[in-house]
Order: C-alpha cells, then structure tokens, then sequence
C-alpha cells in the first residue's frame, strides 16, 4: 500500500462527490471520483486503488451488483457502502454482497475517514486471497463473459454465478447463494437453488473455456 492510500469514491451527486474528495484529500489519502459503477470495474481491473466508497443507488447499476462485479473479477481491497437507506436489511444485504462497512447518509465527513482509515490497517494486515475464476461480470446489463463472449442472466443468476466466481475452486454454501442472490429474509427451496444453478450451467456451457459448477454433497457448489 502506498505512503498515501489511494481511495476511489463512486457517487452520482457530484456536489457530493467532490466534497469527499476534497475531505480525504486533506486527511492525506489520494481520493479520485467516479460517477458510475462502470467506471470503477474498469478501474479496478486496470489500476486498483486501496479502497473503495461506493454509494448504492447509481445511476447505472446497483451498487451491491458492482461490489459482486469487483469482487468476481478479483478486487480483494476494501469496500464502504454509502446509502441513504438505514434499514437493517439493506445493511445486512450490502456486506453479503462483499461490502466492508456501511455508512448511512447523512453522515459526518470525520466518521467517514475515520472508517476509511480503520479498513485500510485492516486490510494491510490481511492475507491475500485466492484468485478468481477469470469471467467478466457486468452488473449493469446482468451478463457474464470470457473472451469476449457474453450471455445474459437474471439478476438471481447473476448474483448467484457472482457469489461463486468471488472464491473459485472453493464450496460455497446455499445459505451463502440465497443470501447473495434472493431479498434478506426470502424463502429459498433447495429445489430452487438448482434450479438457478441448472440454468447457469447451461449459460456457462455456451462460453468457450468458461468454468463449470459442480454440487459439493452436503455444503452447497462450487466454480471449478
């Protein structure tokens, strides 16, 4: 990590914008502003930054999708949701989708650093983690591709193949697919999650040299 973190902010009020970059910037962090979600998965795949701020209701995508784009396409450093929604289950929904933190607005630009600064330690301390699975996601459209292939999924797909690609080679629970992939506190068969995962694996099956997903008895599945 740099002398001086780099921080991405993704928020589509630019008054706002600005005045974030312009705080974290006095706090000694190298903050940058995005508009989109877009922008920050082109970012991150080109010049990651240290951390990012991401506000949940983007213009062109849902901000818990991109936070399951970056996290698919290997982007281990922190995220920080900002919302205006409070509800317990938008907080619970944000860091299942691989959200670090969440700050709800309005907020205090000093908690706001503060919270920057305490994920940056941590993530400084953490171990890295495995590689993905190689397959682009666009939260925007909701469709996956390699190679430059593309098919189109639901938005359950979608979060569901996300929640697989984010630790490749490694079982994921169903509980963990349900939570990623339906609203907090939806009713998920097992007959249903199969049903999702049939479908992903003929999507999958269509893209030359994409990963496959096998069932892994009595936990869940997994990208392989």
């Amino acid at each position: 990590m740099s002398a001086n973190p780099r921080v991405v902010i993704v928020e589509d009020d630019d008054e706002l914008r600005e005045l974030l970059v312009r705080g974290l910037r006095s706090a000694d962090l190298d903050a940058r502003g995005l508009s989109a979600g877009a922008d920050v998965i082109r970012r991150a795949a080109s010049d990651p930054p240290d951390l990012v701020v991401l506000d949940i209701g983007l213009p062109d995508a849902d901000g818990r999708d991109v936070c399951l784009a970056l996290r698919a396409q290997g982007f281990r450093a922190p995220i920080l949701f900002l919302t205006a929604r409070d509800a317990v289950v938008d907080r619970v929904s944000g860091l299942d989708a691989g959200g670090d933190d969440y700050l709800v607005k309005p907020f205090a630009l000093a908690e706001l650093e503060a919270r920057v600064r305490a994920l940056l330690r941590r993530a400084a301390a953490a171990a890295p983690e495995p590689v993905t699975a190689g397959l682009a996601l666009d939260p925007a459209t909701h469709r996956t591709g390699l190679g430059g292939r593309w098919v189109e999924l639901s938005a359950t797909e979608f979060r569901v193949l996300s929640a697989l690609a984010t630790r490749p080679g490694y079982p994921v629970r169903r509980s963990a697919l349900v939570a990623a992939g339906w609203p907090p506190g939806a009713r998920v068969s097992d007959n249903s999650v199969e049903a999702f995962v049939a479908r992903l694996r003929r999507k999958l099956a269509t893209l030359p040299g994409a990963p496959s997903i096998s069932a892994v008895r009595g936990v869940g599945y997994r990208l392989r």
